[in-house]
């Protein structure tokens, strides 16, 4: 059970509004309320001269504040400043490098040539970040679809499969100059489509659930393992933040 903020007990998952503790019953209600707030979200988005990373993290609490309260809209850095967020053996950036990461994305993302080239490297990078304790895939989508959308493009998510896509995302993590997610996004690439279409299909998204993913896991970066381990992954990676 991913429980970084040692409370589960009392607080349930990820201190959400219920303290409940079964993820089933969370998972559902992080759906549905995704599913809720996605015109609002979607909105906000349209209504962005330029997505900044002020704007990544609203587009999060409006997503999710109405479930965990206490930390939705708010990155790593100021969550959980000392504990590494780990899937498996991938690691995410440190909580500092948060915004590095995400801005990174963001300004490739803003070059409609870049994003039509390596729409997947963008992704890559706002999974690196990964700077929400739950509900980054949702809050990163909705982002990248805008930008896809001001580069006169879209991508097809419907017609992609959740292993693949996931084997190929952590692929791109680990490996950002080698065009993983590229390479599996390609045969997705399509023309453009209205914002309203994506809002009538974005909600039934095969994968968009969270249910059957690995869980994240948290250790503090003041153990000499996990701060070992985290710079051999860093090293790597072979990409630097700037």
């Amino acid at each position: 059970m991913f429980d970084p903020f040692g409370d589960f007990e009392t607080a349930g998952y990820l201190r959400n509004t219920y303290a409940e503790k079964d993820l089933e019953i969370v998972k559902a209600a992080e759906h549905n309320l995704f599913r809720a707030q996605l015109p609002t979200a979607l909105a906000f988005l349209a209504d962005c001269q330029r997505i900044e990373y002020g704007d990544f993290l609203e587009v999060h609490r409006l997503l999710f504040e109405a479930l965990y309260p206490s930390w939705a809209g708010k990155d790593r850095a100021e969550v959980l400043p000392e504990r590494a967020i780990t899937k498996g053996s991938v690691f995410f950036c440190h909580p500092r490098d948060c915004r590095l990461a995400i801005e990174d994305g963001l300004r490739h993302g803003h070059d409609a040539q870049q994003m039509m080239k390596r729409p997947g490297f963008i992704m890559g990078m706002f999974a690196y970040g990964h700077p929400f304790l739950d509900g980054n895939g949702r809050a990163m989508l909705l982002v990248h679809a805008e930008l896809c959308f001001r580069a006169g493009m879209s991508i097809d998510w419907t017609k992609t499969n959740k292993l693949p896509y996931l084997t190929a995302l952590t692929a791109e993590i680990e490996s950002p100059n080698s065009g993983h997610l590229d390479q599996y996004l390609k045969q997705f690439v399509a023309p453009q489509i209205p914002r309203n279409q994506w809002l009538m299909t974005v909600g039934e998204m095969p994968g968009l659930d969270g249910v059957d993913q690995p869980a994240d896991e948290a250790a503090q970066y003041d153990d000499p393992s996990v701060a070992r381990d985290y710079r051999e992954f860093e090293s790597r990676r072979g990409y630097q933040l700037r």
